[in-house]
């Protein structure tokens, strides 16, 4: 066997046998050396760099677990929820399948809420990230469809309500809306034709964007290269050989290091799944272990936990249109932050107190708002949701001033790191 370079600088071995004749024809080594075993990751990852792997694993989960959903769910309005019942009681370990899907779901969401604040720590949206924040947010917009259209499926009470409510906010559209709405429900009210299309969407149309988004981020990830806590770029120094100073090979480093991440992780969902699957019903509500009924409003009527921040603020407003639109430009304001951002330094660690203040008031809002979201459309609740409105938004929309004025601290030439 002699070593060779292809044409894109990686080292490659010529092999004989099967594994030789697979790489002929499919570049595997070279895949493995690009991508893993000789792509250069900065040395000082934290604990906030789990949350990219542990999404790709639950991404995974979730597909694996929905797969053997569809083989015994029944759509339609007269069949859906009692599928979901034969699952859970008679299929063998149907109750597993359909736990874990569930709680997967949740899951997914807390890596990533996780992974996003971990770049909005680190400022892993600057330059020359742009992209890449961008494919990542469009993949949180994927996400959220996609946990919607599943939400639906059990036409469990609160499906057929939070339905109701998600579907009628098009309807504040100007012109379009009474027609979108239609258009979107298939029939005149929520019907077999509404579950009919969100199935064909939960199950193969949002999925395949996914997939294909999640392709491009980590494509543009791996042009850029990772950002680090310390924001310093670790390309710009570099030895005789070309390698990064300040990286270390991704294998088998950080594949070990998220291994352990995985292990913690499955831990914590085995609990979850055997031993408090609805997890205080903000998994699994109990209005949703009931039939769909028009006739019977849950109390309170509230989407899942991971979209209860948007609409804590959609309830704050008194008028349904304006409230919606607020909503929007609360999801959308995530989209301008390499653009609103200001400050020389990417990383909070050589950043003001304002940016900090900001920062932390930022958090504060955004968990007050989830809780708020869960709560009755009434007072105190509406008071708050509209008093902590104000620091989310001001978060973004006063970061071109606030950024810009802020006094940031010298940013070292290279990493730091302690072994």
């Amino acid at each position: 066997m002699t070593p060779d370079a292809n044409k894109n600088g990686y080292r490659t071995v010529a092999r004989g046998g099967l594994w030789g004749w697979i790489n002929q024809r499919l570049p595997v080594d070279v895949f493995w050396r690009s991508q893993l075993s000789e792509y250069y990751a900065p040395k000082n990852f934290n604990i906030w760099y789990f949350f990219g792997s542990l999404a790709l694993l639950v991404l995974v989960l979730q597909l694996v677990t929905g797969i053997f959903l569809t083989m015994f769910y029944k759509v339609g309005a007269a069949t859906s929820f009692d599928s979901v019942e034969f699952i859970m009681r008679e299929v063998r370990y149907g109750w597993l399948i359909r736990y874990l899907h569930s709680a997967g779901a949740s899951a997914f969401f807390i890596v990533v809420y996780l992974h996003m604040y971990r770049a909005l720590l680190y400022g892993s949206y600057k330059a020359p990230r742009e992209l890449l924040w961008l494919f990542g947010m469009i993949i949180y917009l994927a996400l959220m469809a996609e946990a919607f259209l599943g939400y639906v499926l059990p036409w469990g009470n609160m499906s057929f309500w939070a339905a109701t409510v998600i579907i009628n906010l098009f309807g504040t559209i100007p012109g379009i809306g009474p027609g979108l709405v239609e258009w979107i429900r298939g029939d005149y009210g929520i019907a077999d034709a509404t579950l009919n299309r969100f199935f064909s969407l939960h199950v193969v149309a949002v999925p395949l964007v996914l997939l294909l988004l999640v392709a491009l981020h980590l494509v543009a990830l791996h042009e850029v290269g990772s950002n680090n806590p310390d924001g310093v770029e670790i390309k710009d120094k570099k030895d005789a050989r070309g390698r990064p100073l300040d990286g270390i090979p991704f294998h088998p480093y950080y594949t070990v290091k998220d291994i352990v991440g995985v292990c913690v992780f499955l831990t914590l969902l085995a609990i979850v799944v055997f031993f408090v699957p609805t997890f205080g019903d903000l998994f699994l509500e109990k209005a949703n272990f009931e039939p769909a009924n028009p006739l019977s409003t849950p109390d309170p009527i509230s989407p899942s936990w991971y979209f209860t921040p948007y609409y804590a603020i959609l309830r704050a407003v008194p008028d349904q249109r304006i409230g919606a639109l607020l909503m929007l430009i609360a999801v959308v304001s995530f989209f301008f932050l390499p653009w609103l951002d200001r400050s020389p330094v990417r990383s909070m660690r050589y950043r003001g107190w304002i940016s900090r203040t900001f920062l932390a008031l930022f958090t504060i809002s955004f968990l007050a708002l989830m809780y708020l979201g869960l709560q009755p459309a009434q007072e105190p609740y509406v008071t708050m949701a509209r008093i902590f409105a104000v620091p989310y938004f001001a978060f973004f929309w006063l970061m071109p001033f606030y950024s810009r004025i802020d006094a940031v601290k010298p940013v070292p030439e290279r990493v730091t790191f302690h072994g």
